[in-house]
């Protein structure tokens, strides 16, 4: 062969090696055993870079034909594209490292791992204006989640028809509208909790909780709830020498507010607005309303199909061990157990009660006969992606979106496991899980830096963004947290003995840290949680308990604190954070030590952080607080403690990455109202924390008479109600209430669907002034003082919207605004607010008033001195 077309063959034959599978490209260094995938690949190939497989099970065995002796890391390189998995990916020891070597699951840009079924064929049904339908995919027997364009759909959702009375099966209707439904046992009721303010209900299983059960059978009438989801939400075994404590000791006994459900989910009849679908299980069809500007002749809508994308089956003997995933999208998989007679019966942070009987035995350990142990052993929500006795598995530069369980589970076993540089958003339970409370190995030495965890949970509200149950040397560092529903970190488990003066359940957790991490706009759907959330025993001595050190958390919406110490929380040391705009407490709140008799608290340290609330420093019988700094804004904080929370500088880049296309925001939750006067209505709400990638700029509360017909509108600023937590619409009829009351949030994207709608109510007039605060203190330092008080306890006609508030030194009165006036009122919780720019040993008297509709109240008096 001549010399030149030798060398233009093989400049050819290296172009296709490099590029012979579009989104595959093969590095010069590429290793002779790696083995290469692309969806237009062929499972018959060899795997290598001119012929490509096509499924990552085959890839798999070839991994296990060439790892058995490496001697460099074997990497697995995925094409650009979808993989469409209909199961897991299953790994044992067999799909490990060794040598000290990885086997690397690389991605390139795009490169899905996708549960998702593709749903086409739309055609618009006759005689439903705006709805469309198309046959289920090929396989698909049922799905709780739909997608367009990387855009979740709500499944079709409503106000339930009928008024209902709780019966020990489940109800009596007040008239036969959902017997005559389509498919009656497709229905879902949902039990929302959270505090109980204004109009607003509080449903659920405590105000952190948002369990959910099927219909059975509607019949007539009489209504019948799926078993055991029924009999585990209501049924729940009480002390029976101590009324109302479940023996569980977490949330009420059975379902609250007389079992009512806040809404009906997942019905052909509930189909009403755009965004909304439902499928037809008998009929095979999926129905869906576009949203503005969606082409169903164009979009990619994805059905989630698959329970699980990968599942790392280690064992104790066997580990699965040195793995890495990287630079890939898990998405579009499933959890269909809500959907079954099991159902969503919650305890908190998505552990449920399962099982027939669960309500009697599961977790109750020691308390009852048959009770199975260790205490509080309930079902951890499953992970789309899932480990149990992984060593030094690694997920990096990863992205967990559009999952219908939790994210990831890093569970039994787990050791030495890292997770970097890796996006979780879009998931409808627990962004990451580690560990778990079962009694089993606990993970250990897991890393958990640099991700940024954000809009979720979609769908069980309860859950949270990072969950870590029993551990060993865990650290959670450097994570930016923001915009989710509940708390943003949750720590242990088993301390609820200590509400009946027993000592926190033992575990082996020790030497965790979280450290160094940005949260904020968290809670912003449920209450009762915190920033950092811990709960039981976390060492065995100060110096190896739990470390919270270094985090900025503030913005929270929900009531609770920013650094939350729950029953049992025992050797925690809470050291230089910065915690600010609180709604309750930024630390708190320490309990009674029962592992002895001695009245003690449980260990905890509370040193040098820049707070609000002002504690003075002391020692509480083993609860020490010592060197905090009361701030008054941001300026008074070291920049480098801010500047070091949160993502690293090589990992802010990931606060750019967005999934999915732009959408308008999800629409905002709990909806109430209270009077205003004879023809105004205050409406407050939760707000959207799925934002569509584009910040919420403002919402629009509008009030409808009994007819449907729309009365009045009002428009806020997202920071105006922020600031206010409410928005008042006036001009309503005066002789056509009640009225009901939505609300839509906007975006640069669009608007959002209406929230669903408050409950009914009738404007009155107001004139009863509210009575003063209840139980002021100054807690003066140099420079700033923390005013608290509580509540009035009357509130005359109308509801507490505001406080003003005085200082002897002239300045202007100070308006208190914000979600903590509105959700420290139901429970008579403490809030406080800072006042700065103080001289030093000047006494000060201060007045704070509440402010409702009908005017300012009578003022409450305090008076302290600044130190020198």
């Amino acid at each position: 062969m001549p010399t030149h077309r030798r060398a233009v063959l093989v400049t050819l034959v290296t172009a296709v090696l490099a590029l012979g599978v579009p989104g595959l490209a093969a590095p010069a260094q590429a290793a002779s055993s790696d083995v290469y995938v692309s969806p237009a690949g062929d499972d018959h190939a060899d795997g290598t870079a001119r012929h490509p497989v096509r499924t990552l099970e085959r890839a798999r065995d070839l991994v296990r034909a060439r790892a058995a002796n490496l001697t460099s890391d074997l990497t697995v390189r995925l094409a650009s594209g979808t993989y469409r998995q209909s199961g897991p990916l299953v790994l044992d020891a067999r799909d490990s490292g060794t040598n000290g070597h990885k086997v690397i699951w690389q991605g390139t840009a795009n490169t899905v791992i996708s549960g998702g079924r593709q749903v086409s064929g739309w055609q618009p049904v006759a005689g439903r204006k705006g709805m469309w339908s198309a046959p289920a995919p090929q396989g698909l027997k049922d799905t709780r989640q739909l997608y367009v364009d990387g855009v979740r759909a709500q499944r079709a959702r409503g106000a339930v028809p009928v008024a209902l009375t709780q019966t020990a099966t489940g109800y009596a209707a007040s008239s036969d509208t959902i017997a005559h439904w389509k498919h009656p046992s497709d229905a879902e009721f949902v039990y929302t909790s959270g505090e109980e303010l204004w109009n607003i209900e509080r449903n659920g299983l405590g105000q952190w909780t948002e369990p959910r059960c099927r219909i059975a059978s509607a019949e007539g009438t009489a209504i019948t709830m799926v078993q055991p989801c029924w009999d585990n939400s209501n049924k729940r075994v009480e002390f029976p020498d101590i009324p109302g404590r479940t023996v569980g000791m977490v949330g009420p006994g059975r379902l609250t507010n007389s079992g009512k459900a806040s809404y009906i989910e997942n019905a052909y009849e509930l189909l009403d607005q755009p965004g909304e679908w439902y499928l037809d299980k008998s009929a095979h069809r999926v129905y869906y309303m576009p949203r503005k500007g969606e082409n169903l002749a164009r979009a990619d809508v994805e059905a989630a199909a698959a329970e699980r994308l990968v599942d790392g089956r280690g064992t104790a003997d066997a580990p699965v061990h040195d793995v890495a995933f990287r630079g890939l999208q898990f998405s579009y998989a499933t959890w269909l157990t809500p959907s079954q007679p099991e159902g969503f019966s919650e305890i908190q942070a998505g552990y449920t009660i399962t099982g027939d009987k669960g309500w009697a035995a599961q977790g109750l350990c020691q308390y009852v006969e048959g009770g199975t142990c260790p205490f509080a052993s309930w079902t951890k929500m499953p992970g789309n992606v899932s480990f149990a006795y992984g060593q030094r598995i690694e997920f990096s530069d990863d992205v967990f979106a559009h999952l219908g369980a939790s994210g990831l589970d890093l569970g039994t076993g787990t050791k030495d496991a890292t997770v970097k540089g890796t996006v979780f958003t879009d998931i409808s339970g627990n962004g990451l899980e580690i560990g778990g409370v079962d009694g089993q190995t606990p993970a250990s030495g897991v890393q958990v830096t640099d991700n940024h965890l954000y809009g979720l949970p979609r769908e069980y509200h309860g859950a949270v963004a990072i969950l870590n149950g029993y551990t060993q040397n865990n650290t959670i560092a450097h994570n930016q947290i923001d915009h989710v529903g509940y708390s943003a970190i949750s720590m242990g488990w088993g301390g609820w003995p200590d509400k009946i003066g027993d000592a926190a359940t033992p575990n082996p957790s020790h030497d965790n840290a979280v450290r160094d991490n940005l949260i904020h706009d968290y809670m912003q759907m449920l209450d009762d949680g915190g920033g950092i959330y811990t709960q039981g025993l976390t060492g065995t001595s100060m110096t190896d308990g739990e470390k919270v050190t270094g985090n900025v958390i503030h913005d929270q919406w929900g009531l609770g604190k920013s650094v939350y110490t729950d029953n049992g929380c025992t050797y925690e040391t809470i050291e230089g954070n910065v915690l600010y705009n609180a709604s309750y407490a930024n630390v708190g709140t320490t309990h009674v030590d029962y592992r002895d008799d001695l009245g003690n608290k449980d260990p905890t340290l509370i040193k040098d952080n820049w707070w609000e609330e002002g504690t003075a420093d002391g020692d509480n019988k083993g609860a020490v607080t010592t060197g905090n700094k009361t701030m008054t804004g941001l300026s008074d904080v070291p920049a480098e403690i801010l500047d070091n929370a949160g993502l690293e500088p090589a990992y802010r880049g990931l606060l750019d990455r967005r999934i999915g296309a732009p959408s308008a925001p999800e629409s905002p939750s709990r909806v109430g109202a209270t009077s205003a006067g004879a023809d105004a209505l205050d409406v407050t709400f939760n707000p959207s924390f799925v934002e569509g990638g584009s910040p919420v700029t403002g919402y629009t509360a509008r009030a409808y008479d009994a007819t449907g017909k729309q009365v009045g509108e009002q428009a806020v600023s997202a920071a105006e109600f922020k600031r206010t937590a409410l928005v008042r619409i006036g001009g309503l009829p005066s002789s056509g209430g009640p009225f009901t009351e939505t609300v839509t949030a906007n975006n640069a994207n669009g608007t959002s669907a209406p929230s669903l709608a408050s409950l009914p109510l009738t404007p009155t007039a107001v004139s009863a002034l509210p009575a003063a605060p209840t139980g002021p203190k100054l807690r003066a330092k140099s420079t700033a003082a923390t005013l608290a008080w509580t509540p009035p306890t009357a509130t005359g006609d109308a509801k507490v919207i505001g406080y003003r508030v005085t200082v002897s030194d002239g300045r202007d009165p100070i308006q208190v605004t914000g979600r903590d006036v509105l959700v420290t009122q139901p429970s008579a919780k403490a809030m406080f607010r800072v006042i700065g720019g103080l001289e030093q040993g000047t006494s000060y008297t201060v007045t704070v008033a509440a402010v409702t509709a009908a005017g300012i109240g009578p003022a409450a008096t305090v008076t302290a001195t600044t130190t020198p």
